[in-house]
């Protein structure tokens, strides 16, 4: 099946952040007083809003200062300024897209400003200069459609021929609501909580050429 776009969620799948963001976020959180471990903010959080994890939090008994989000922000943004290491295999995948002349973005629930320091730092930005799309920008976050058919309509392509990269839950469930093909990248597990919302699972990033035909 032929592909006019792929969109590409950011961390998870082409920078490896979450577990740099995750150690930070159980520190932070544990210090609020809900002690909670990076494998365990992962289950509850992946490719969720920082509101999200604040209501969450607060919810399952967290004292949160009204300035927390600013706070876990500066604290993630200042890590991962110290450099943030890159999915293997995506340059290889985007060399191929190239190629190909089939264009991509990125599409994520997390800040512009988050994903220059990310894509910055691995050399990635460059490639998707004018095409980052993200929640904090449009006001739509993930598992709503509206970002994905967001970034689809400035990227000139329609949702049936519009292919999605995503690692987590809400971002596959995004794809299917903006009736999108999805992959959903697991490269530690066998993927079933994606495959579960409709995704075609892959373990290793080099496996997409494949995938999509390139």
């Amino acid at each position: 099946m032929s592909s006019d776009l792929v969109i590409f969620d950011c961390d998870g799948v082409l920078v490896d952040s979450e577990p740099i963001a995750n150690d930070i976020l159980s520190r932070s959180l544990t210090r609020y007083g809900l002690p909670i471990t990076p494998e365990e903010c992962v289950k509850l959080f992946l490719g969720g809003t920082m509101k999200t994890v604040a209501k969450i939090a607060a919810e399952k008994g967290a004292a949160l200062p009204p300035e927390w989000i600013t706070e876990i922000y500066g604290e993630i943004y200042s890590t991962l300024e110290k450099g943030v290491p890159i999915i293997e295999g995506i340059v290889d995948v985007l060399d191929h897209l190239d190629q190909a002349d089939i264009p991509y973005c990125v599409a994520s629930n997390g800040s512009i400003e988050k994903m220059k320091i990310t894509l910055g730092h691995t050399g990635l930005l460059s490639r998707f200069n004018g095409r980052l799309f993200s929640a904090h920008e449009i006001g739509i976050a993930k598992p709503h459609p509206g970002l994905f058919l967001f970034a689809a309509k400035r990227m000139g392509a329609a949702p049936s021929t519009t292919v999605v990269i995503e690692d987590s839950e809400n971002g596959v469930l995004a794809a299917q609501n903006a009736h999108m093909r999805c992959y959903g990248y697991a490269p530690h597990d066998d993927g079933g909580h994606l495959s579960a919302n409709g995704a075609i699972v892959f373990q290793k990033m080099a496996s997409l050429t494949h995938l999509l035909a390139l």
